[in-house]
């Protein structure tokens, strides 16, 4: 591959080279197996606390796995455009299930159009039952996408609740904490494709704008090509640089709401100029859709009042989607009927 620069950057979408040692690398071993649960916690607590963000090893996913989902993820976004269309997830009505073309979902709208183009499914329904929760809807010619993909949600649930039992206990917290907000939660598994860009790139069209994610927790798989930036404490744009084998995990605003801002959803974007097609997997889980999430007393001191009301998880939800899908002007009616 040539090394002439393919892309000028907006001094806005410069983000610092960094390695993430200052977002730690936690061996999420000794969580898994029991052996160590409290020592992972305090690991958990460090980066929850400072950076939002932190990389977990030792996960339990076989990498030929993951490498077997990314294989079928490019293989969907090869299909041809009128092909995906039939899938849009428009089609799925608020279930959000499906295909979704470039600049079709808009995470920060205000001031960016994402070049991106993504698949979601979720909990498998047989109809349609209200907001995030319906049919999923499958790729007719890729036979082994929904064994694969499905799988993958099912295997990301699982590592899911693990990983909030540990955060459960950086809280001091019982561990089983989250399940009685997690009977049946909602969970969003994704498939993304962002296309290189060239020339000048600034903040009006990048693969993802800078947001927050919306519930508890998401688990990325990312590919080698990088372009992920994390906000970190000081307002600085950070490279997320891939890690072999690790998954990149963060929270979303109901666990920075239940902290009352103990724990920081810190604001993330896509900037692809790597002259190469970057794929990713994010996986995210929320809780049921009418668990209502409130800021936990022990995070309530003199010198960190009361910042949140209680909000339920779908009102939250599904009004942040509301926001950054343009099909939602058709269905927002539908929405508000079923919430």
């Amino acid at each position: 591959m040539s090394k002439e620069i393919v892309a000028r950057l907006d001094d806005k979408l410069h983000a610092k080279r960094e390695s993430f040692d200052k977002i730690p690398v936690v061996d999420i071993s000794p969580l898994l197996d029991g052996s160590s649960k409290q020592g992972v916690a305090k690991e958990i607590r460090w980066a929850l606390s400072n950076t939002g963000f932190m990389y977990v090893k030792n996960h339990g996913i076989p990498q030929d796995f993951v490498d077997s989902v990314f294989n079928v993820s490019r293989r969907f976004f090869d299909l041809p455009m009128s092909q995906k269309m039939t899938l849009h997830i428009s089609k799925s009505d608020v279930a959000f299930r499906g295909y979704i073309e470039p600049f079709g979902e808009n995470t920060d709208p205000g001031k960016t159009k994402d070049l991106k183009e993504c698949f979601d499914i979720g909990p498998e329904r047989s109809t349609l039952e209200g907001p995030f929760f319906g049919p999923n809807q499958w790729p007719s010619s890729l036979p082994e996408f929904r064994e694969l993909t499905y799988g993958y949600h099912q295997k990301m649930v699982d590592l899911a609740k693990k990983l909030l039992q540990g955060i459960a206990l950086s809280l001091d917290l019982s561990e089983s904490h989250f399940e009685s907000l997690m009977r049946d939660p909602i969970s969003v598994q994704r498939l993304l494709h962002y296309p290189p860009q060239s020339g000048f790139v600034s903040e009006e069209i990048i693969g993802i704008g800078a947001h927050t994610d919306y519930g508890n927790l998401a688990i990325l798989a990312q590919d080698d090509v990088g372009g992920l930036q994390v906000m970190n404490r000081d307002g600085d744009w950070v490279e997320g640089i891939p890690i072999h084998g690790a998954f990149v995990i963060n929270i979303g605003d109901l666990i920075q709401r239940l902290t009352n801002n103990v724990y920081l959803a810190n604001m993330h974007r896509v900037v692809n100029i790597s002259g190469r097609e970057r794929y990713s997997i994010p996986f995210f889980i929320d809780a049921d859709f009418n668990a209502t999430i409130e800021p936990l007393a022990s995070c309530v001191t003199g010198s960190n009042p009361l910042r949140y009301k209680p909000v339920t998880c779908g009102e939250h939800k599904f009004g942040r989607f509301a926001a950054s899908y343009a099909h939602l002007a058709k269905c927002n009616e539908v929405g508000r009927q079923l919430i």
